[in-house]
């Protein structure tokens, strides 16, 4: 049983509680391996908006805080010529948000085609404007276009409530920190793209940690391909940039989509970028938070930021060994220690095979 002093308003939505089954303890919360990685700086960046229906995008699990993947189909002129030497670029959006999901994106194509996507407009998702992002991935979708014929791509949509449940869980489990589920994610797009029978030959990775380790880590679970794991791949390779942009309007798509969805007929609020240093971030984590619930599925618990409003403002609840009975936990009598042979042998014992 519990005891809890409530302050503040009412749960101001039913999913809030889907979000507190990914918090912990506000002793959890506050250690190290909680603390965001602020490595991306797009705190300056709005939103883009969405200007088309991008494939992307599953309204319900998103409103429900589910991680997802969407493929693209396998482009016409790959899936043409099964044998041709095939080029993947990997990249992510929304590491550092303390709002939102992350999400990981990888594109391919043909590697005699991979240099002419630079002359298509592409580069790193950060230098270009979510006007332009948005225009280069819907020709990417659209049907009869160069693009669409010749790159396909995918992405993996990381919740902001499955990052934090990974990263908040139990030390008898041990916490799944940031780049360990990053180098998860990763490899197993590229594994899933391999199973549909594309030849990739060569890939292009832009880096979480230390690159020669990640690199060595990605060549021995793909040796029959080239890894290349660098800084700023995103504006190396092409493939890359194109990975960068699939990844950067899926999450900017995502997060409109979610306060779409919670909002209703009321304008969505203000949110700024999502990151902890953007003060309409931190106004609409101080506004939006329940004292009991805390936010939804859109915020990362697992975050320094959501973490110390939480240790500051939210309910204080205790978990007492006893409840006001003075009964304990159901779970300690079912101990060796503490049962006694009554209750160990409840369902009978052990029999030797000279008994039977």
């Amino acid at each position: 049983m519990s005891t809890a002093k409530r302050r503040g308003r009412p749960p101001r939505r039913p999913a809030a509680a889907a979000a507190a089954a990914a918090a912990a303890e506000p002793s959890v919360v506050s250690e190290t391996s909680a603390v965001e990685d602020t490595a991306d700086n797009e705190v300056g960046e709005t939103v883009g908006e969405q200007t088309f229906d991008l494939p992307s995008i599953s309204a319900t699990d998103i409103f429900l805080g589910q991680s997802y993947t969407f493929h693209s189909e396998i482009p016409s002129i790959v899936r043409d010529d099964p044998t041709a030497s095939i080029t993947l670029g990997v990249d992510e959006a929304g590491r550092g948000p303390v709002l939102g999901p992350m999400v990981y994106g990888i594109a391919y194509c043909l590697t005699d085609y991979e240099k002419s996507l630079s002359k298509k407009g592409f580069d790193d998702s950060k230098k270009l404007t979510a006007q332009v992002r948005s225009d280069l991935l819907q020709e990417i979708c659209t049907a009869e276009t160069e693009l669409h014929a010749n790159v396909g791509w995918a992405v993996r949509v990381m919740s902001a409530r499955d990052i934090s449940a990974g990263m908040l869980r139990p030390a008898g489990v041990g916490a799944y920190n940031l780049n360990a589920q990053a180098h998860d994610t990763t490899m197993n797009l590229i594994d899933e793209v391999l199973k549909k029978g594309v030849n990739v030959k060569e890939i292009f990775v832009d880096t979480v940690g230390p690159a020669a380790t990640y690199q060595a880590k990605l060549q021995r679970r793909f040796p029959s391909t080239k890894v290349t794991v660098s800084k700023k791949a995103d504006s190396l390779y092409p493939s890359v940039s194109v990975a960068s942009i699939c990844a950067k309007v899926t999450r900017d798509f995502a997060l409109e989509e979610y306060f779409k969805l919670v909002s209703g007929s009321e304008p969505a609020p203000n949110t700024g970028s999502g990151y902890p240093s953007d003060p309409k971030t931190g106004i609409y984590l101080k506004g939006s938070m329940d004292s009991l619930f805390g936010w939804g599925p859109e915020t990362r618990f697992s975050w320094s930021t959501a973490a110390d409003m939480l240790k500051k403002d939210a309910e204080v609840v205790d978990w007492p060994d006893n409840d006001d009975e003075g009964n304990g936990d159901i779970g300690a009598f079912m101990s060796a220690s503490a049962a006694g042979n009554d209750i160990k042998h409840w369902f009978g014992k052990p029999v030797a095979a000279a008994e039977l």
